[in-house]
């Protein structure tokens, strides 16, 4: 998992966000790692590179 954390605020509908939290928590998941999760899916499915962890150059 990344080690450092940025912000995202979105904006949503009051009913969908609650209908979403309830399925998280009926599936014992937080919000946070649902969205994190269609976020790599997203990338992955476009083809996107990312990565979370900074390179660790050969001469150290």
């Amino acid at each position: 998992m990344e080690n450092k954390t940025a912000r995202l605020t979105v904006l949503i509908d009051p009913v969908k966000k609650q209908a979403f939290e309830d399925l998280c928590e009926r599936q014992d998941l937080k919000p946070s790692q649902v969205v994190r999760q269609l976020i790599r899916e997203y990338l992955q499915k476009h083809n996107v590179d990312y990565a979370t962890k900074p390179k660790v150059s050969e001469s150290e």
